[in-house]
């Protein structure tokens, strides 16, 4: 205890003197600082807020007369405490979707919370930066065709709230006219991203950590690019990996607060490589909560009114649903560009993937947004979108009606024209024309 509160001395200090926020990236600061740099922030009023907010709680806690109570006291004590605690947070539920949204600014700010765990946090994953993935075998490029796929990972967009599935409303006006376009029904294989992101670069259903197919398929010559505006990602080796803050940089205009940002330069990136074989990953956020109203640029408030809280307890059921399905007409127009940047690749066979890492709830049994456990969780949160389109000329796809994320890793393969000995034909959608 007189350690947590000489450290909490220091951080206040740091909170207070220059509004810093304690979470991981701002540990990460205090990991690979130097002393130089550490020297350069002392002052006296740090060495008062050490005597006053560390030092003198902590001659208090050691002159503490401590009592040693009965087993009885302590459990009776500890119930009444839990449940006191119990109370509180429910009777703040309708906070509780705030809380999430700030959650990492408000753990950045609780003492001993934000340096305690955020280090814990900062030091795990330099670990699994680090950490081998299981390689898989050797795999080689069977041809010299000039292939591309563009492999589209969704956010939280469930399947009933797209038109080409049924909705009533036209969610999709732009991809319902593309020919050459396909739906299959799949679901997801968790409700958080991810688990549900590594799943779809997964071989096979596993927890261990195989080599991912854009670690694999770059190891095995293949030119990839990762482009992402979200997070959540397992770990990921390659060249070409760029984010929404990195892409930025060379956009303009209003549209690159957007997913919009993810195509800027892609096709100018995708002429300059030498090779004949492409995977470009666009990890999208589009419809993540719960600010709904803020995913799109403003002409694409198609449905009116929109629910603008981010608790979306206090919005009205058709607020709401008017601000998701926005995400998803917004959705179906990148998606069309994604297309129409394909079709002018004329040199290459060209196909797209797009497939959600998980559903979305939006009010039914008053359940918000997603993180169920799977087991129990409704089917808005894991019944997801599979959508396929293919360049003419290029392959067909098979008569399936539904599939898994695991489909993603072979499909890919088979476009690509990939051998593998771990390639699983009967989890690949295309055939030979």
């Amino acid at each position: 205890m007189a350690l947590s509160f000489i450290i909490n001395s220091v951080a206040v200090y740091f909170v207070n003197t220059y509004h810093a926020i304690l979470d991981e990236s701002m540990i990460g600061n205090v990991f690979n600082t130097d002393y130089a740099e550490a020297t350069g922030f002392f002052s006296m009023k740090l060495v008062w807020y050490i005597i006053l907010l560390g030092i003198i709680p902590s001659i208090y806690i050691f002159k503490a007369k401590i009592i040693h109570g009965t087993w009885k006291r302590f459990l009776t004590t500890s119930s009444v405490a839990l449940l006191f605690i119990l109370i509180l947070i429910f009777a703040n539920a309708s906070n509780w979707l705030w809380i999430d949204k700030n959650s990492k600014v408000l753990g950045g700010l609780a003492m001993p919370w934000s340096y305690s765990v955020n280090a814990a946090r900062y030091n795990i994953h330099e670990h699994q930066k680090n950490k081998k993935e299981i390689l898989l075998p050797d795999a080689t490029i069977a041809d010299n065709e000039k292939s591309i796929i563009v492999l589209v990972i969704g956010e939280s967009a469930r399947r009933q709230n797209f038109s080409l599935y049924g909705y009533e409303r036209n969610t999709n006006p732009l991809l319902s006219k593309i020919p050459n376009l396909f739906t299959f029904v799949a679901t997801s294989d968790a409700t958080y991203t991810t688990a549900s992101v590594k799943s779809m670069l997964d071989y096979k259903s596993t927890r261990d950590l195989y080599e991912l197919l854009p670690n694999y398929l770059y190891r095995s010559g293949v030119e990839v690019i990762w482009r992402t505006t979200n997070w959540g990602e397992p770990p990921i080796h390659i060249k070409n990996y760029e984010t929404q803050k990195e892409l930025v940089a060379n956009c303009q205009g209003d549209r690159c607060k957007y997913e919009e940002v993810l195509l800027t330069g892609l096709k100018e990136e995708i002429l300059a490589s030498d090779k004949s074989k492409v995977l470009v990953v666009l990890h999208t956020s589009t419809s993540h909560g719960p600010q709904y109203s803020k995913k799109y640029p403003p002409q694409f408030e198609t449905f009116k009114p929109v629910c603008n809280s981010v608790e979306l307890g206090e919005c009205s059921h058709q607020e709401l649903i008017n601000a998701y399905d926005n995400t998803i007409v917004y959705t179906d127009y990148f998606l069309s560009q994604v297309i129409e940047n394909l079709k002018a690749l004329t040199h290459y066979h060209s196909a797209m993937l797009y497939v959600s890492d998980h559903g979305e709830s939006l009010g039914e049994n008053n359940l918000y947004m997603h993180g169920v456990p799977l087991s129990i969780a409704p089917k808005e949160q894991y019944e997801i979108p599979f959508i396929v389109w293919v360049s003419d000329g290029s392959k067909e796809l098979k008569p399936n009606k539904e599939l898994s994320q695991h489909h993603v890793f072979h499909s890919v393969l088979n476009f690509l024209g990939i051998q593998s000995p771990i390639y699983n034909e009967t989890m690949n959608i295309f055939r030979e024309k």
